[in-house]
């Protein structure tokens, strides 16, 4: 059987971080990246003895990088402070056969508001997370970064727990910041009113028709309002970024 590394980065998840540490206490060595937590996140990994490393942040990929080329393992399963790898998933992991692939896509179980989302698309929600070191590269992306394998890679049955809102609050926080790095990445795209409009509209369509999130009832509804926000606030800032550069260096906008 392999050995197999955990990489988590964190910063001030002393609400999620125990339950995930827990649901990793099986794997061979934990590394955790911080980038300076003021609550109690340290203390909680200590109890844990996952190895602590300090790096101030640089954004999503350059952390899960450092991270990465922390591992001591060729086998490298990357989680976040808000998943939990299951019993089922642990031994599925545990008894695979690593050298018919060089990566393994991971389902995850969605959680809105303490309430399981099979609607809006989360249900197809696969993550490549588990990988060999040696084949594994961070995409680099300002947010949605990922992992991609140069070999093979299969996809694992038993799904991974992601409590990804778990208050309106909470989420307005997540949406402010993807929005704002959302817009970063697509800083040159031309944008008019009626598009942040058309753009807006869309994304709620997509989500609470196209992708039935309606089956989800009000939670169904709040999840489409919540990706509707992210992109009309994408776009608003998008068209901010443009319009507040020099006029000789603006994104002509019709």
């Amino acid at each position: 059987m392999q050995k197999i590394s955990v990489i988590i980065i964190t910063k001030d998840e002393e609400e999620n971080l125990e339950d995930c540490l827990e649901s990793v206490l099986w794997a061979d060595e934990i590394i955790l990246v911080d980038s300076g937590s003021k609550d109690k996140t340290l203390e909680i990994a200590k109890n844990f003895n996952a190895k602590i490393f300090h790096k101030e942040w640089e954004g999503f990929a350059n952390q899960k990088r450092y991270a990465l080329n922390l591992a001591n393992n060729e086998i490298v399963l990357s989680i976040d402070a808000d998943e939990r790898i299951t019993e089922k998933l642990k031994d599925e992991i545990l008894n695979l056969d690593f050298s018919k692939a060089d990566g393994f896509s991971i389902p995850r179980q969605n959680y809105f508001l303490n309430k399981e989302i099979t609607t809006c698309g989360w249900d197809k929600d696969y993550q490549l997370r588990l990988f060999k070191k040696s084949k594994t590269k961070v995409i680099e992306r300002p947010v949605h970064e990922g992992f991609s394998v140069k070999g093979k890679v299969e996809k694992l049955q038993n799904k991974m727990i992601h409590f990804t809102h778990t208050s309106i609050a909470k989420t307005f926080e997540k949406i402010n910041l993807y929005s704002t790095l959302q817009a970063q990445e697509r800083h040159d795209k031309k944008v008019a009113g009626i598009g942040i409009l058309a753009h807006s509209f869309s994304a709620f369509f997509r989500f609470f028709i196209s992708l039935k999130g309606y089956k989800d009832g009000i939670h169904g509804l709040m999840v489409s309002l919540m990706n509707s926000v992210t992109t009309m606030l994408t776009y608003m800032k998008i068209w901010e970024m443009n319009n507040s550069k020099p006029e000789n260096e603006r994104v002509e906008n019709k």
